[in-house]
């Protein structure tokens, strides 16, 4: 097992975007969505997300809605496309960068992120992450998806529960690992930030960025 664990926030972390959001606007872009009602949504929601009220379940039902129902064969293809359009043209070296040193130090990486697994798969194979602990879509019996959340949520409190549900899987804890980092823009990944031994606010709110400099936290820049 490696001595050191590395865990990253995905959106305004190592993306300078909301793949999230961005994902919703991709649907209203490829037709999949309704242009006004959708997008009046899914900012909505956004600014639910900001404010750190938002009501993950809902929210789940309302950005899935456009194409949990659509064959499996259009939604790979959408989710190539929006890796491709959507993703790619902002990856910064500095964030793969960031991502590879930690890896090829040996460390233990896993993306936790709030925004759901549909979307962010093909993102951490692309930054090369294996582990991705995402928001889990529940599927019925006939694999599909549902609009409902499977298992606990990695929003606030619940990346801390996955990340121990995640590493008791590995057979491991946090008391086994030398030191263990979390990156992160926003005060919702407080719960997570402080149950590590190297929280570093990454690309920081204002309020995330007031409060590492109160607590002494590493400060991280990477898209200036």
């Amino acid at each position: 097992m490696p001595r050191n664990l590395c865990l990253f926030d995905l959106d305004h972390t190592l993306l300078p975007i909301d793949s999230d959001h961005a994902f919703g606007e991709f649907m209203v872009r490829i037709g999949w969505a309704d242009g006004e009602t959708f997008r009046r949504g899914n900012d909505a929601y956004y600014a639910q997300y900001l404010a750190g009220r938002l009501d993950l379940g809902e929210y789940i039902d309302f950005s899935t809605a456009p194409w949990r129902h659509r064959p499996a064969h259009e939604q790979r293809a959408v989710q190539q496309r929006f890796l491709d359009e959507v993703v790619r043209p902002v990856l910064h070296p500095q964030a793969l960068a960031l991502v590879r040193e930690h890896q090829a130090r040996g460390d233990l990486v896993a993306i936790v992120t709030a925004t759901n697994e549909f979307v962010t798969a093909p993102i951490a194979a692309a930054f090369g992450v294996d582990h991705l602990l995402a928001v889990q879509l529940e599927r019925d019996a006939s694999g599909t998806i549902t609009g409902r959340i499977h298992g606990v949520p990695s929003y606030r409190e619940g990346k801390v529960t996955r990340v121990d549900q995640w590493l008791a899987g590995l057979g491991t804890g946090w008391s086994q690992f030398e030191r263990t980092s979390f990156y992160s823009d926003s005060p919702n990944d407080l719960p997570l930030l402080e149950r590590a031994s190297d929280p570093v606010a990454t690309n920081p709110s204002p309020v995330l960025e007031s409060l590492a400099r109160e607590r002494g936290w590493r400060i991280l820049k990477l898209f200036e």
